[in-house]
């Protein structure tokens, strides 16, 4: 065969990779609102960036009829390309061909994938969209996906890992998005369970719908799997590339840089009277942390999920910032087992990626109840705690009211090594509230009061001009400065300015034993 005839077949070789999936699947795709693989991937990168890789990669299986249909490339689309001109790498299951289901050939196209990435130290995307593991394969196709599995895991703290959940994703293909660092999901459009609605009726009578037991708002607000809900494909894909523009290529680089637009010494007005004047009334956290950052943008994370913690993405003068917050319009801002699990999550994976974090405080403490306590709020109070006291980046905390008892510590306080600790003059730092110390501390000087009452409400002002305030702290050296509220951009940029250049080493050790 001479030169032109090879390249004439290698063109008719793509063109079938291209059209691998039949024009009724790909109809098919597109009437239920959702884009093919190779259309999400150009969506995805930069105009012209993407390189295929394994394109003409065939299935080896026989048996089942399976070996009538070989097409190049099988059911998933691997490659790499740029967004915003950063190496980033892809894979995108095709559900028009196999259903997207995974056998031998495209779990080893995805390990492939997975170990360039790693070798080269750049993100991986990928765009789940499949029917599960290949049964005309067998054990081989189960084997498939533990080896993506464990890269998985070896990949973790090394490079962002990002899955958009843009179809079905079953029983244990559901593992590997679970193990990387953010899930997105379609609403309406995209499913998550490890066992279907027939089998689990099947098995227990139960009977669900597949929305209710793994749609996109099933997780993102019960399951706490899902981390962003969007309306469809396309929006999804776009906060992919925007949630990138936040996070570093791998663990030994820092986030991108961006010139701000916003300038850092900008003034608040408006946070000196974001607090209200009693300490029982509820406000906004979103809002004081969007007059803070740069252009009040403000990239939520988990935000339907333990909504009495937030936590986020923003800049402080053009640098990335992780955001942990307590939310007093929920929950009165008390911690619970969720908010622990949602804020070590977050605090872990800034600390892996070189992302400063900044803490906000207004926290009364732990959500008390029996619920709770069975549930083991002491265990999974202690993720926060943990994943707190083994950072390595640069923490500054802004008391903004309340800081009362172990949440306060487990709330990035000096006492767990916190960088700096600024406080508003509306701070309270104490062991409880005047009320409750009070009630513990003058018992029976109250019993025997003529008017306890009357006493009572005296003896809570008192302990409130003594104690509820940040001033006593800050004489101990636990704040390092009382701060006006309007200061606090500005503050909070010098100050990471000054701890740029942190270095701290923990003891060496193969790894902690975080109280999972």
């Amino acid at each position: 065969m001479g030169t032109e005839a090879r390249i004439e077949q290698l063109r008719k070789l793509r063109a079938e990779a291209r059209n691998a999936g039949s024009r009724r699947a790909i109809d098919r795709q597109h009437e239920q609102g959702k884009l093919t693989a190779r259309e999400r991937i150009d969506h995805l990168l930069d105009k012209g960036s993407f390189q295929e890789i394994d394109m003409l990669v065939r299935h080896q299986s026989l048996g089942f009829g399976i070996e009538q249909k070989r097409p190049p490339g099988d059911a998933v689309v691997t490659g790499y390309g740029t967004i915003d001109g950063r190496t980033v790498f892809v894979f995108a299951e095709d559900f028009t061909v196999f259903g997207g289901s995974l056998g031998r050939a495209v779990a080893d196209k995805i390990c492939k994938l997975m170990d360039l990435a790693m070798e080269v130290g750049a993100p991986i995307v990928g765009l789940k969209d499949s029917g599960g593991a290949r049964i005309q394969e067998g054990v081989s196709s189960l084997d498939g996906y533990g080896r993506i599995f464990e890269r998985n895991v070896r990949a973790s703290g090394v490079i962002p890992q990002i899955s958009v959940i843009m179809g079905p994703c079953a029983g244990g293909a559901v593992y590997s998005p679970a193990m990387t660092d953010f899930v997105l999901q379609v609403d309406k459009a995209s499913h998550m369970f490890i066992t279907g609605p027939d089998v689990i009726k099947a098995v227990t009578s139960e009977e669900v719908s597949m929305e209710d037991l793994g749609g996109a708002y099933t997780h993102a607000t019960i399951s706490g799997v899902t981390h962003f809900v969007f309306p469809d494909g396309v929006a999804a894909l776009d906060a992919v590339r925007y949630m990138l523009s936040f996070l570093p290529q791998n663990n030994l680089e820092l986030p991108p840089y961006f010139a701000p637009t916003d300038s850092r010494d900008r003034i608040e007005d408006s946070l000196d009277a974001i607090i209200p004047d009693s300490s029982n009334q509820p406000y906004d956290m979103v809002t004081l942390i969007e007059a803070v950052v740069d252009d009040t943008e403000f990239f939520q994370v988990h935000e339907h999920w333990a909504r009495n913690l937030v936590v986020g993405f923003g800049r402080l003068d053009g640098h990335a910032v992780g955001i942990v917050a307590n939310q007093p319009a929920h929950l009165a801002g008390t911690l619970d087992i969720e908010a622990s699990e949602k804020g070590a999550r977050f605090v872990r994976f800034c600390d892996s990626f070189n992302i400063p974090l900044v803490v906000f405080v207004d926290v009364p403490g732990f959500l008390p109840g029996v619920a709770q306590e069975h549930g083991g709020i002491i265990r999974h109070g202690a993720k926060l705690l943990y994943a707190f006291c083994e950072t390595t980046v640069p923490r500054v905390s802004v008391i903004t009211r309340k800081a009362y008892g172990g949440a306060y510590l487990v709330m990035n306080a000096r006492g767990i090594r916190a960088d700096l600790v600024f406080a508003w003059p509306s701070a309270e730092i104490a062991v409880m509230g005047a009320q409750g110390a009070v009630n513990v501390i003058f018992r029976r000087e109250l019993q025997e009061a003529p008017d306890p009452q009357q006493r009572r409400s005296e003896l809570i002002s008192d302990y409130e001009e003594r104690f509820n305030n940040p001033y006593r702290a800050a004489e101990l050296g636990l704040v390092d400065e009382v701060i006006e509220p309007r200061e606090t951009r500005a503050k909070l940029i010098r100050g990471l300015d000054m701890l740029r250049t942190k270095r701290e080493h923990l003891p060496q050790k193969k790894h902690g034993n975080i109280p999972l």
